[in-house]
C-alpha cells in the first residue's frame, strides 16, 4: 500500500466494502510455486520484527528481494498467500525469495514506531537502532536462514520507498540492488506533510485518521481515530474552521498520535531536520534505481531529491533515475497508456517493467543479462517521448527568466517600467480551490487539470506569452522569484506553470468508441508549488511581513520534462490559497495550528513587476 494514496485520502470510507462480500483473491499461482513461512527476526537490541518469506518450491538458490513496510506484511497466517509477489509479475515468475517485513512498531512487529525514524550516523551500542540497522540485521538473518545465492535487493513505493533509501547508509555488503520508488525524503520541505512550510491538509487529515489508531491485540489491524465523510471536501474543511479543533475529541485527541506530532512542529526544527534522510545518503555502495512520477501528488520531490542527494554526496555511485508520466506508484499498475487528458501513445509500464525494473534486479542480483540503462531516463510530456541523459538536469538545459509584465504579459524581456504592479485580495473565507471538481476525496488528476476555473477568479493573477513560434522544451528545475507586498503579515504563494492549448485543438480518442477530446483553450497544468511566505528567509525561523513593504519571495518548483508545442502559450498563474489541498493561511503571523476564527483576515497582495522589482519565473529551457 502507498502512503496517503491508498490508505488515506479523506472520505474513502463510502467506497469500502464488507470483506465478506469481496471477491476471492486468486492466490493459486503463488501457492503452487512458493512456500510461505513466518518468522520473528531478532534485531541487535532484542526487538523482534515480523517477517514473512515466500521461497520458490524448486529448491534452488535464489537472491532475496525484500520490502519493509508500515502498511502490513500480511495476509497473516502461513496458509494465507498474496496473489502477487514483488514489484512486477515478471520478477515473480522469474523466481526470487520474496520477503515482507512489518517495520518496527507496526502491525505484528515489536518495538516503537517512529515517523521516518531518524538515522544514527555513528552507532555506539546495540541500543542505537534505525532503519539501516534493522535492514542490516534482517539481511544477516536471511543469509543464515534461507537458501539464497548471497545477493539481496530491496524496493518499495512511498513509505516502503523511504525504507529502501534508509537501507543505503552503512548498507550490508550483501545488499546489491536498491530501488527507492516515490520515496519520502523530507516531509517539511517537499514530501507529504508540508511543502515549503505549507501544511497539506486534506491528505494528512485523512491519512492520520486511520494510520496509527489503537492496534488490535493480535497486531493485525488498527482502529481508526474517527470516521468522517462528505461528498464535498472543500465545503467540509471550510465548515471545519480553525485546525486547533482537530486536536480534541472526536478527532486526534491522542497526544501521542503522529498527527499531533506533525502539527506540534510547524517550523523546520530538529524534529524534521533529523528525519531528512537525504543528508545520510553518503558513500552509497549498492546499485540504485530511483523511480518517480511527474504526476505524483505525494512524493515527486522525494524521488528527484533522493537521486540528487546520492549524486552530490556519493562520488562514483551507481545510481540511476527514472521519471515517467505516473501518479503515485502508477508504474506498478498492469498498464499505463494515459492520464487525465494526456495520451502517451503506448503502454509506458510495459517498457518500464520489462526493460528497466526487471533487468535491473536480474542483473545485479542474478548476474543475468545486461543493464545498460542511461543514467537518467525521463518521459517528456507534451512530446510523449522517452529521453535519456547522462546528467540531470541535462547540460544544455539553460535557466531562462520569464518576466511578469503589464496586462498579463509574460516574456523573456525584463520590464523597464518605473512602477508596475498586479494585485488581488486574498480572502481565507473564500479560498481558491485546488480543483474544479466537487469530490469528497482528492482529485488525483489535479496536477494536469484545466486551470480556466482558476484563471477567471479575481484572486488569481495570470501572465502568458504570445503564441509560440516553435516548440519550447523545459527540462529541469523551475524557480519563482516574486517581489511582493501585502496588507497582512503572512501569505502563501502558489505558482503554476501552465500549457495553454490553441483554439480548435483536438486530441484523438484514447480508446476505440470514445469521442475525440476538445482541447481548444485548455490550460493544462504542468507544474505547481506552494510556499508559505513567513519562511522566505529561513524555514527554521519564520518572520512576519511588514505592511506594504516590498520583499522578495523565492522558491523552487519541482523539476519538469515537458514540451510546449508550436502554437501553444506558456502561462503562469499566481494565487495565495489552494484549498483544501493546503490549509488556509490566516494571513496573520501566527502558529496556524493555534489560530482562532477571528485571526483569519483578508489581505491585499501586490505582485511587483517593474525594472527594480521584476517578478519572474526561471524556466529550464532545453537548447
Amino acid at each position: 500500500m502507498m502512503r496517503k494514496q491508498l490508505l488515506a485520502l479523506l472520505f474513502l470510507l463510502p467506497f469500502f466494502t464488507n470483506a465478506q462480500n469481496a471477491p476471492a483473491v486468486d492466490t493459486s499461482w503463488v501457492r503452487n510455486n512458493y512456500t510461505k513461512t513466518e518468522h520473528a527476526v531478532a534485531m541487535r537490541d532484542g526487538v523482534k520484527l515480523y517477517t514473512v518469506i515466500y521461497t520458490p518450491k524448486d529448491g534452488q538458490a535464489y537472491p532475496v528481494l525484500m520490502q519493509r513496510t508500515p502498511y502490513s506484511a500480511g495476509p497473516y497466517g502461513e496458509n494465507n498467500y498474496r496473489r502477487r509477489l514483488g514489484p512486477n509479475t515478471s520478477l515473480m515468475r522469474d523466481k526470487y525469495i520474496f520477503v515482507y517485513q512489518d517495520a518496527r512498531g507496526r502491525y505484528k512487529s515489536e518495538g516503537n514506531f517512529r515517523e521516518m525514524t531518524p538515522a544514527i550516523a555513528n552507532k555506539k551500542s546495540a541500543k542505537d537502532v534505525d532503519e539501516s540497522s534493522d535492514t542490516y540485521d534482517t539481511i544477516e538473518w536471511l543469509l543464515k536462514n534461507t537458501k539464497t545465492n548471497g545477493n539481496v535487493g530491496i524496493y518499495g513505493i512511498s513509505f516502503p520507498g523511504y525504507y529502501s533509501s534508509a537501507a543505503l547508509p552503512d548498507a550490508h555488503p550483501a545488499l546489491k540492488a536498491v530501488s527507492p520508488q516515490a520515496p519520502m525524503s523530507d516531509e517539511f520541505i517537499g514530501d507529504d506533510c508540508y511543502h515549503n512550510g505549507a501544511f497539506f491538509l486534506m491528505d494528512n487529515f485523512g491519512f492520520y485518521s486511520g494510520f496509527d489508531g489503537p492496534k488490535s491485540a493480535n497486531g493485525e489491524n488498527y482502529e481508526r481515530f474517527f470516521r468522517a465523510g462528505s461528498a464535498d471536501a472543500y465545503q467540509y474543511f471550510l465548515d471545519f474552521g480553525p485546525l486547533k479543533k482537530a486536536n480534541a475529541s472526536p478527532f486526534f485527541s491522542d497526544p501521542n498520535s503522529v498527527w499531533r506530532q506533525v502539527v506540534a512542529h510547524p517550523v523546520y526544527d530538529e524534529f524534521w531536520q533529523s528525519r531528512n534522510i537525504k543528508q545520510h545518503l553518503k558513500n552509497v555502495k549498492p546499485a540504485v534505481l530511483v523511480v518517480g512520477g511527474w504526476f505524483d501528488a505525494e512524493d515527486l520531490y522525494g524521488a528527484l531529491k533522493t537521486y540528487s542527494a546520492i549524486e552530490k554526496q556519493s562520488p562514483g555511485n551507481n545510481a540511476r533515475l527514472v521519471m515517467g508520466p505516473w501518479t503515485h506508484g502508477g508504474w506498478a499498475s498492469p498498464s499505463w497508456k494515459s492520464f487525465a487528458n494526456y495520451q502517451f501513445g503506448a503502454d509506458v509500464n510495459k517498457y518500464y517493467q520489462d526493460e528497466i525494473e526487471t533487468k535491473f534486479f536480474d542483473f545485479y542480483l542474478k548476474d543475468k543479462g545486461s543493464f545498460n540503462q542511461a543514467e537518467v531516463t525521463v518521459f517528456e510530456t507534451g512530446s510523449n517521448q522517452w529521453k535519456n541523459y547522462d546528467i540531470w538536469p541535462p547540460k544544455n538545459s539553460i535557466p531562462t527568466a520569464y518576466y511578469f509584465g503589464d496586462k498579463g504579459k509574460l516574456s523573456a524581456t525584463k520590464p523597464d517600467a518605473v512602477k508596475s504592479v498586479s494585485e488581488y485580495v486574498s480572502d481565507p473565507a473564500k479560498p481558491v480551490p485546488y480543483t474544479n471538481v466537487i469530490l469528497g476525496r482528492r482529485n488525483n488528476e489535479y496536477m494536469a487539470e484545466d486551470q480556466r476555473f482558476a484563471a477567471q477568479r479575481p484572486d488569481v493573477l495570470v501572465f502568458q506569452t504570445d503564441s509560440l513560434t516553435s516548440d519550447v522544451t523545459l527540462t529541469g528545475e523551475i524557480a519563482a522569484n516574486l517581489f511582493v507586498s501585502m496588507s497582512g503579515t503572512d501569505a502563501d504563494f502558489i505558482v503554476k506553470v501552465i500549457d495553454v492549448w490553441p483554439a480548435g485543438a483536438v486530441l484523438p480518442a484514447a480508446e476505440q468508441g470514445q469521442r475525440p477530446v476538445q482541447m481548444g483553450g485548455y490550460q493544462q497544468m504542468v507544474r505547481a508549488e506552494v510556499f508559505r511566505g513567513k519562511f522566505r528567509n529561513s524555514f527554521s525561523k519564520p518572520e512576519p511581513f511588514t505592511k506594504d513593504k516590498i520583499e522578495k519571495v523565492s522558491f523552487k518548483l519541482n523539476e519538469v520534462a515537458h514540451t510546449f508545442k508550436k502554437g501553444h502559450k506558456m502561462m503562469i498563474q499566481v494565487q495565495s490559497s489552494w484549498f483544501p489541498l493546503v490549509d488556509r493561511n490566516p494571513q496573520k503571523f501566527i502558529n496556524i495550528f493555534e489560530a482562532n476564527e477571528q485571526d483569519f483576515q483578508k489581505s491585499k497582495i501586490v505582485i511587483h513587476h517593474d525594472a527594480k522589482n521584476s517578478s519572474n519565473v526561471v524556466l529550464p529551457v532545453l537548447k
